[in-house]
C-alpha cells in the first residue's frame, strides 16, 4: 500500500514538471549583463553591428534554455564614443540596474575607462573590441578584465608581415593622435624593423580621432613621397579619408596596408564605390569566407537575425564575448564573480572561427583576424576582400 502510495505520488510529480508552463524560465529572474558600447556618432559603424551578434548570441543562449535555468538579459546604454561617458554608464549599469556582469566598448579608450570601473566595483568585464595591450600588460591587468577581441599587438604585427612582403622600403605611418593609433602604430614600425630592417619610416600623421578634413595629412604624406603607407584610421574616420584621398590620386600614387578592419563589409558598404582597390585590409569577420559548415551557419543566422542578406561583420565581436562569458558561467555553475572568473582562465570554447581560448596568464584570447586585398566582384554590390585568408594569432602574441 505505502509503495502503491509512493508511486502514485511520482506519477504526480512528473506530470507537473511536464505541465510546467513555459513563460516560467522568462520569468526566472534574469542574468543581467551590461552593455555600455558606441551606439550613435562615426564610431556606431562597428558599435552597432556588435549590439547586434551580442543579440543574437542571447537568442540562440536562451532558445536553449539559458544558462543555469536563467535567461540571460542584456541591459544596453550608448557610452556616445567618450570615456567620461563609458564610466558614468557602467556605474549605472552596476549601481542601478543591478548587472552581475560587464561586456562592452569599442576604443581603447572606452576600454581602459571601463576596465577600471570594473577593477573598482569588483565586476567582471569582457572587452569585445578594445584593443590596446596595455588593458592587459603586466602594469594594467587585474583579475576582473578579459579581452576577446585581438589586441594591437598582434594586430600591428601581422600588418607589418603584409607589408614586409611588398618591395617597398619607404614607409610613412597615418594614424589617430591617441592610445590605440600610437600603440598600434609602434607595434607595426617595431615588428617591421625587425623583420625587414632595411626599411625606414619617413613620416608619420596623427590627425586627431574623428577629424574632419584630413586633406592637410594627406598632402604631407604624399609630399614624402612613399612607396607605401600604413594606416590605422577606423570606422566613420577612415571613411572620411579615403573619400578625401581619393580625389589627390593617393591610391595610385602608394601602396596601402590598412588595420583596423578598414576591410569590414561596413566600410565596404559605406564606401561603396570611393572604397579603394587593391589595398591590404582587415576584417573581423567576411560572410563571403569559404570557410566552415560553423562559419557559414553562423553567417546563415545572421543573415536572418539582422534581416540583412550582407550582415555586419563586427557582429561576431559580440556574439564571441556573449558566449565566451555564457560558457564560463556554465563552466562555474555560478553567477558569483570569483568563481566565473576562475573558469574563464585558460578556457576554450567553439565559435564560427574554430576554437578559441582565453588565455590565464594575461586574460587574451587568441583572436586572429581576415586579411586581404579589396577587389570589386559581380556578386557583391560593394568591394570585398579576395583573396581573402584567415590569420590566427598564437605566433604573433609575445
Amino acid at each position: 500500500m505505502k509503495r502503491c502510495k509512493m508511486q502514485w505520488l511520482f506519477v504526480v510529480l512528473i506530470a507537473l514538471v511536464f505541465s510546467f508552463p513555459p513563460e516560467a524560465f522568462s520569468q526566472k529572474k534574469p542574468i543581467l549583463v551590461g552593455f555600455p558600447q558606441i551606439l550613435s556618432g562615426g564610431g556606431a559603424l562597428f558599435g552597432q553591428p556588435a549590439l547586434t551578434g551580442a543579440q543574437m548570441a542571447i537568442k540562440e543562449i536562451n532558445d536553449k534554455g539559458g544558462i543555469l535555468g536563467r535567461p540571460l538579459e542584456l541591459v544596453v546604454r550608448d557610452t556616445k564614443g567618450s570615456p567620461e561617458e563609458a564610466i558614468r554608464v557602467s556605474k549605472e549599469l552596476i549601481l542601478k540596474e543591478k548587472v552581475e556582469f560587464l561586456v562592452g566598448g569599442l576604443t581603447s579608450a572606452e576600454g581602459l575607462a571601463i576596465s577600471e570601473v570594473a577593477k573598482t566595483e569588483k565586476v567582471l568585464y569582457i572587452a569585445p573590441i578594445s584593443k590596446t595591450t596595455t588593458m592587459t600588460d603586466p602594469e594594467r591587468l587585474h583579475p576582473y578584465v578579459f579581452r576577446t577581441a585581438t589586441n594591437t599587438r598582434t594586430e600591428g604585427r601581422s600588418a607589418a608581415v603584409y607589408m614586409s612582403k611588398l618591395p617597398a622600403k619607404r614607409i610613412y605611418t597615418i594614424g589617430p593622435d591617441y592610445e590605440l593609433g600610437h600603440v598600434l602604430t609602434k607595434s607595426f614600425v617595431d615588428w617591421l624593423k625587425k623583420i625587414k630592417p632595411e626599411v625606414e619610416i619617413i613620416g608619420q600623421g596623427w590627425p586627431k580621432q574623428g577629424e574632419p578634413e584630413n586633406t592637410p595629412f594627406i598632402t604631407a604624406c604624399l609630399a614624402a613621397r612613399p612607396e607605401a603607407v600604413f594606416t590605422s584610421l577606423w570606422g566613420g574616420h577612415f571613411v572620411t579619408f579615403a573619400k578625401q584621398a581619393k580625389p589627390l590620386g593617393f591610391f595610385e600614387k602608394v601602396k596601402l596596408v590598412a588595420a583596423l578592419e578598414a576591410g569590414s563589409t561596413e566600410t565596404a558598404k559605406s564606401l561603396k564605390d570611393d572604397l579603394p582597390l587593391g589595398i591590404t585590409a582587415n576584417s573581423y569577420d567576411t560572410l563571403y569566407f569559404p570557410g566552415t559548415p560553423a562559419h557559414k551557419a553562423y553567417v546563415d543566422n545572421l543573415k536572418a537575425f539582422s534581416k540583412d542578406e550582407h550582415p555586419p561583420s563586427f557582429a561576431i565581436t559580440g556574439y564571441v564575448a556573449v558566449y565566451f562569458l555564457s560558457e564560463a558561467i556554465k563552466k562555474a555553475n555560478s553567477t558569483d564573480t570569483m568563481k566565473v572568473i576562475e573558469a574563464l582562465r585558460g578556457l576554450t570554447i567553439d565559435t564560427p572561427h574554430g576554437k578559441l581560448n582565453m588565455r590565464a596568464k594575461d586574460h587574451q584570447a587568441n583572436r586572429g583576424q581576415f586579411w586581404g586585398t579589396t577587389a570589386k566582384v559581380p556578386e557583391y554590390p560593394f568591394p570585398i576582400l579576395r583573396p581573402v585568408q584567415f590569420i590566427p594569432a598564437d605566433d604573433l602574441m609575445d
